[in-house]
């Protein structure tokens, strides 16, 4: 009987098992090393492989935290401007204040003229400061020399005008006689032929006066020739007052070559400059009137009294009011026009350099209505400010609470929830350790085996 014998290959396998340890380690280790990314960023999004969607929506987040921010740090450096300039012109306001007083002071005929001039040598100094105020600088610009001006586009420069509202509606500035004049009731003023006008002004820092007989004169005759010259130049005349056709409420031009209307829609008579800008502007008109004794008439003279600026007399200037960006978008900004602070374009001080005059009891007298408005034109830019002020501050508040929630929304996407974070890695720690010890036995095992064949 015959037995075939079948040889038995030797065969070596791989080490399956303790290669499925490996790659379980491996896969432990990757784990392991993300979770403590997170854990040591605070973000569970740390690459674009983590998370592409979620790391481009929290990218476009980030930029727009950071212009938030950065908004919030213009707002903020806008308003430290606002507040400068304001100290500035609020200086000037108190300043005015107490030239108004030395002007009162002047004009009552107890002071002599030595004292008047020594008045004046007050009032010198404090328009010196005036100018010194007008100066003040933010960063190296200078505030409130007009350089930062709004757009002033009248050819020629806008005209100071002067509204009057008191009289009867429909009063024609040059056709109606002066003894004619009624109040808003109809009520005549009592102005008689036999009366004596007299007509101040300044101009350029200096003060040009005139006195006249009522007669049959109307208003606009008070600056004509009709009545003599105010001015050195024959056939010369720095004021007009007028009545623009049946347009009763139009009071003048603005800086941007708009109509100008009262505020109630109502008629006024109105008086302006001549010309425009500064150098031509006007610092007030008073009229003063007396009877044939001599004898000042005060009902009177507070209707003629009751002449309101509307116009403030600019050069022509491009626009170059500051801009400050507000927004993450272009042109999201707020604009806000520095006028000219200076002496000379608040009616104070003539292009001599020279103040306004107080030397004289008439001089003194006329000074009062310049000075008055003087602050109003202060007062006015004082308001721009505080409103621009107001503006910053409201924005800035909107600013911080779209930063806070943006920031909100970014940290839901993006930041990692350390509870859980820590939580895998913990986990991922001890499989990882797991792993290896089971790689170790692994590896013992084939080691064993293969031992035998040596």
């Amino acid at each position: 009987m015959i037995r075939e014998v079948f040889a038995v290959p030797l065969v070596v396998k791989n080490n399956m098992q303790a290669a499925n340890t490996l790659n379980t380690l491996n896969k432990n280790e990757k784990d392991r090393a993300k979770s403590l990314a997170q854990v040591s960023s605070g973000m569970k999004i740390t690459s674009a492989g983590d998370d592409p969607s979620g790391m481009s929506i929290s990218e476009r987040m980030r930029v727009q935290i950071r212009a938030l921010d950065q908004d919030n740090q213009n707002t903020q450096n806008g308003n430290s401007m606002m507040k400068v300039a304001e100290g500035a012109v609020a200086s000037t306001v108190e300043i005015l204040r107490t030239l108004k007083e030395k002007c009162i002071n002047a004009a009552n005929d107890t002071n002599t003229d030595d004292d008047r001039a020594t008045i004046q040598k007050e009032m010198d100094a404090m328009v010196d400061q005036i100018n010194d105020n007008a100066n003040i600088q933010y960063n190296g610009k200078i505030l409130m020399s007009g350089t930062y001006n709004n757009q002033v586009s009248v050819v020629g420069g806008t005209q100071s005008t002067w509204a009057n509202q008191a009289f009867k509606e429909g009063t024609d500035a040059s056709t109606d006689r002066l003894s004619n004049y009624k109040d808003r009731n109809g009520n005549g003023l009592g102005v008689l032929p036999t009366d004596w006008m007299t007509v101040s002004y300044v101009k350029d820092g200096k003060t040009y006066e005139k006195t006249f007989r009522v007669g049959n004169h109307n208003l606009a005759e008070c600056f004509t020739n009709a009545t003599g010259d105010f001015v050195p130049n024959p056939g010369t005349q720095d004021l007009q007052a007028y009545t623009t056709g049946t347009d009763f409420s139009y009071v003048g031009i603005d800086q941007y070559g708009r109509k100008v209307q009262t505020a109630d829609g109502k008629d006024a008579v109105a008086i302006q400059a001549f010309r425009g800008g500064v150098d031509h502007q006007i610092g007030g008109v008073t009229f003063r009137l007396t009877d044939s004794q001599g004898n000042i008439k005060k009902a009177q003279n507070n209707m003629f009294d009751k002449f309101q600026m509307t116009v403030r007399a600019q050069d022509p200037t491009p626009d170059n009011a500051m801009v400050f960006q507000i927004g993450t978008r272009s042109n999201q900004a707020v604009k806000v026009g520095f006028t000219d602070m200076h002496a000379k374009a608040l009616g104070m001080m003539g292009s001599d350099s020279k103040a306004i005059q107080v030397t004289t009891r008439a001089r003194a007298n006329a000074a009062v209505n310049v000075i008055e408005n003087a602050i109003g034109m202060c007062l006015d830019q004082q308001t721009v400010l505080g409103a621009a002020q107001a503006r910053l501050q409201f924005t800035s508040s909107n600013i911080i609470t779209a930063s806070e929630n943006t920031q909100g929304a970014e940290s839901t996407i993006r930041d990692a929830d350390m509870a859980k974070a820590m939580t895998d890695y913990t986990k991922s720690n001890i499989l990882t350790q797991t792993a290896q010890a089971m790689l170790a036995q692994a590896n013992q095992s084939s080691s064993g085996v293969l031992s035998l064949l040596q």
